[in-house]
């Protein structure tokens, strides 16, 4: 057999998560078997789902997962009936670690104070590694189901581990730990079904620990989405959140309710208290796991839209058969009204909660960007969602809403106004804004990468029509107050000559009452994508549909009217137009077409004094 052995180097995350595992991560040890049990409970779902397609992969008739503390040769053997792995899936799950945020996430615990360890990994599948807490050597043998061989994975989780062929004679995996002489008191049966009543009593597969040769149940196997409120602590929904989650952190709200009548259903779903590491962009669908009467069938069957992805947890029924398939979760009406009802369920906890301006915000600071994927792409919802959102402004602190901002309206205001960019900061010193302030019109910040896209969709608020303030011209002569200070200069002459001068480069040169401070300004026309927009599509390498920008001066400003005086003697009115459209540019955020040219320009206006 030793010929056969191979002898692999862990990945070089491991390592260092190893050394964190048993050093710096978890506040309690005991929290391996938590894990352990959690990862074996999970493989018999994942058999017990796979079967429904392929009946070879059958799971026994009484499936359970089996402890079995041996004092005398100092081990823990853990032992399921689950899906089980192949020779590669032993290097793929333990030899390496594929999801992103891992090491963000080992980074953070190794800088966290020693007090606010949190207690869960929060990746899948990397809990395995906290059974060298207790163990000096850890070995696992699998067999998957469906297939004939077995393998042996055995490491002391020092760098590298090795894989042999083993024997098994069903499906399914054994983990066996060797204990550490520090972890006597895990090899006591009392102290095991301790531990899993503490952090595992809501798994529905039956746990064992043998004790005095006999195998005695270690959990109650009760569904805690299936208990009344009343009979669940909030440390059992936090603990159950950071099991279905794989998450560390409290959640923001905790749903949990019965539906019962012409749908069956118990829910228990949690909205996280901060992003998780792996983004949320990464995977927009829905993760909300579907069991029936108990039973996990699946996390893909979509119980929630995309833009509310963030939202964790369970929906369990008694309205679909336990042998439901792939395509009947997409073609089923009973689904259909729970994915309905659910959906409804989650706005209006959202909708109260956002009563407490507060608690709110800590909300929105983490999934206010997803939540706006609601405007863009679900009509059915849109109303719902637009009264949730919330915006920086260049009126108020903090954040506001629609509503907020519709109590706000000046007299003779007729829309309500958004200005879109890449830094909110950015934006609330922006020259777009100036005359927008000597009138106190108040102007909505949108900063998020979906703010370039959603305002299509939702062309009006409450009866209001909301416009970018660089679209089209737009009229505030009806707005009182803020009038422009100085003279204008006539800059008929000018407007024509930079109009000329600029031809493929401006669609249109015209005089604004918008500015203050600023000699120009760009605006897009009125019809196609605004400024922002246009951006983000070069950016990605796309045309904009042959869109130019609208160059706006300021007959107000000095430097307008100067040019205005020389327009028609002035040789280099080209080069100075020219100027002008990169200086509004650059003001804008944006950058010259051709940074080499705008330079030089630059350069010679400096000579020229």
């Amino acid at each position: 057999m030793s010929e056969t052995v191979e002898r692999h180097e862990f990945g070089a995350e491991v390592g260092r998560l190893l050394d964190l595992v048993v050093h710096a991560l978890y506040s309690e040890r005991e929290i391996f078997l938590r894990e352990l049990v959690a990862n074996a409970a999970d493989a018999v779902d994942r058999r017990r789902f796979e079967a429904l397609t392929n009946p070879a992969l059958a799971l026994p008739e009484a499936p359970t997962l089996r402890i079995l503390p041996d004092k005398a040769a100092r081990t823990i053997t853990i032992s399921d009936a689950g899906i089980g792995m192949a020779k590669a899936d032993l290097v793929e799950h333990l030899g390496t670690i594929a999801r992103s945020g891992t090491l963000a996430f080992a980074k953070s615990l190794a800088e966290a104070p020693a007090g606010d360890k949190p207690s869960l990994i929060g990746q899948f599948g990397v809990g395995f590694y906290s059974a060298f807490m207790v163990a000096d050597r850890v070995e696992v043998t699998s067999r998957r189901a469906g297939t004939e061989e077995a393998w042996l994975w055995a490491s002391e989780g020092k760098g590298d581990y090795t894989l042999a062929p083993a024997a098994r004679e069903e499906a399914g995996t054994d983990i066996v730990l060797h204990m550490k002489p520090d972890a006597d008191e895990f090899l006591e049966p009392f102290r095991l079904q301790t531990i899993i009543r503490k952090w595992a009593d809501h798994i529905a597969i039956p746990i064992t620990v043998a004790r005095d040769g006999k195998d005695e149940p270690a959990n109650e196997g009760t569904a805690l989405w299936r208990k009344s409120k009343s009979e669940v602590t909030e440390e059992q929904y936090a603990e159950f959140y950071r099991h279905v989650a794989h998450a560390f952190d409290t959640p923001w709200a905790t749903l949990h309710w019965r539906a019962e009548g012409m749908l069956d259903f118990a829910a228990l779903l949690f909205i996280p208290g901060m992003k998780p590491f792996q983004a949320v962009e990464g995977d927009r669908e829905s993760r909300v796991r579907l069991h029936v009467r108990r039973m996990f069938i699946t996390e893909e069957a979509a119980l929630l839209p995309p833009w509310l992805r963030f939202v964790q947890g369970v929906v369990d029924t008694e309205d679909l058969p336990l042998n439901v398939s792939r395509e009947m979760l997409q073609a089923t009406p009973v689904l259909a009204r729970i994915r309905k009802a659910v959906t409804a369920r989650v706005l209006s906890e959202l909708k109260a909660r956002a009563k407490d301006t507060e608690e709110y915000a800590r909300f929105w600071e983490n999934f206010g960007p997803v939540l706006k994927e609601g405007i863009f792409e679900d009509a059915e919802h849109r109303k719902d969602v637009a009264a949730l959102l919330r915006f920086r402004s260049s009126a108020v602190e903090g954040w506001t809403s629609l509503a907020d901002y519709l109590s706000r309206m000046k007299e003779g205001q007729e829309a309500i106004y958004v200005l879109s960019g890449d830094d909110a900061a950015a934006l609330a010193s922006s020259p777009q804004l100036e005359g927008f302030r000597a009138k106190g019109v108040e102007v909505l910040l949108l900063s998020d990468h979906i703010d370039a896209f959603w305002p299509d969709r939702l062309p009006d608020y409450e009866g209001k029509p909301i416009r970018s303030v660089t679209q089209g011209s737009i009229d505030l002569s009806k707005v009182e107050g803020g009038a422009p200070a100085g003279e204008a200069t006539d800059v008929t002459a000018l407007l024509a000559l930079l109009q000329e001068a600029l031809k493929g480069q401006a669609s249109e040169v015209r005089a604004t009452d918008r500015l203050v401070d600023s000699a120009v300004v760009l605006a897009a026309p009125q019809y196609g994508p605004d400024l922002q927009m246009q951006r983000l599509l070069r950016r990605a390498g796309r045309e904009t549909g042959g869109a130019l920008p609208v160059l706006e001066v300021n007959p107000r400003h000095p430097l307008i009217a100067k040019l205005a005086a020389n327009a028609v003697n002035d040789p280099l009115l080209a080069e100075t137009a020219g100027l002008l459209l990169d200086l509004a540019r650059v003001q804008d955020g944006d950058v010259p077409r051709d940074p080499a040219a705008f330079a030089k320009r630059v350069a010679a206006a400096l000579a020229l004094g």
